[in-house]
């Protein structure tokens, strides 16, 4: 099963915000977010016991509680085991993510992405989501970012057991579909050099937005193509640096990324196209991407995705950002030539 026949639509929601990510969110404006993205009619949500420490999934659990189960796809992550025993949040190692879930639950994460670990994660989760299965497993951040010089061993890991698990579960219908969830193209580029497993998806964030993409096209778009898989983009605003934000890759932008967004902008700002539209319509333009879950903890920024997936862009926004050298020119653009 493709992963464009499991999602039910282009817009997902991604849930990393619903556990506290860069500041403490009221618990009703959590749930509201999840309800406003119901009515909407979004029917794909993302998650990760990361978030948060279980946090976010928690939420989600009690924002789905009573939607008709069958009406709705959730993918979440493996690689990480919340325990209930506490913490000091102040001295856990997120790798490059530093403080970005420092509002989350205290509760104690381990990394692990051992087989024994990848089943209780799943387990784990489903009692966090109130639900009794799981669409789709990603693999979660076996890359430099967390990992540095050590994300090959942990890659290893992953392949003697969180990839040999979800590659059994999926053929035993346990789950639809898995594959890794990752900020980085080259554990992608590893695992589709690997014979066994057979992944069926990848949800990059990050690497393939407005304002970085080269990488991932020149590495693995076109191989994930080949393969008939599919790519969830995640992180489409660049976290938020695309749409007037101060981070970039959860760090403070620096001032090249901000020079960029304003060359951008100032296009945009001509041709009367808004900066959210740009961004989600970029990565969907490529084939090979099934969806975009674009980060809320707001209700009012569904129905801004929403609208900046129906705007309609001139295609010579497009082209004046191609000659402007502003996007790679091998990266497919809507309604452009």
């Amino acid at each position: 099963m493709t992963l464009k026949n499991i999602l039910p639509g282009k817009l997902g929601f991604g849930a990393a915000p619903l556990g506290n990510m860069f500041r403490d969110i009221p618990e009703e404006e959590a749930l509201a977010t999840v309800e406003a993205a119901w009515n909407d009619g979004i029917r794909y949500f993302d998650n990760a016991p990361f978030y948060g420490a279980g946090l976010a999934e928690i939420r989600m659990g009690r924002a789905l509680a009573g939607k008709p189960r069958d009406q709705y796809v959730i993918s979440t992550k493996v690689g990480r085991v919340i325990l209930d025993e506490v913490e000091d949040i102040s001295v856990r190692d997120l790798g490059e993510k530093g403080d970005v879930f420092k509002y989350g639950r205290p509760n104690k994460i381990v990394n692990d992405y051992s087989e024994d670990a990848t089943y209780r994660s799943l387990e784990d989760s489903l009692k966090r989501l109130k639900t009794d299965h799981i669409d789709i497993a990603f693999v979660h951040d076996v890359a430099q970012d967390f990992y540095g010089d050590e994300w090959l061993s942990v890659f290893e890991t992953a392949r003697k057991g969180a990839f040999k698990a979800l590659d059994r579960m999926r053929d035993e219908g346990v789950i639809k579909a898995w594959g890794l969830g990752v900020n980085r193209v080259e554990p992608i580029e590893l695992l589709l050099d690997l014979d066994e497993p057979r992944p069926d998806a990848f949800l990059l964030a990050g690497r393939y937005t407005l304002l970085d993409h080269d990488r991932a096209l020149q590495r693995v778009m076109g191989r994930v193509a080949e393969r008939g898989l599919g790519i969830v983009v995640g992180g489409p605003y660049s976290s938020g640096a695309l749409v007037g934000g101060p981070n970039f890759e959860y760090a403070p932008a620096t001032p090249a990324i901000l020079d960029k967004v304003a060359r951008i902008k100032a296009i945009a700002d001509r041709h009367g196209v808004s900066m959210k539209a740009a961004g989600l319509q970029f990565a969907l333009a490529n084939p090979v991407v099934a969806a975009v879950i674009p980060g809320a903890s707001r209700p009012g920024r569904i129905a801004e995705d929403r609208a900046a997936l129906d705007e309609v862009i001139p295609p010579d926004f497009w082209r004046e950002l191609r000659a402007a050298g502003l996007v790679n020119p091998a990266a497919p653009l809507p309604d452009a030539t």
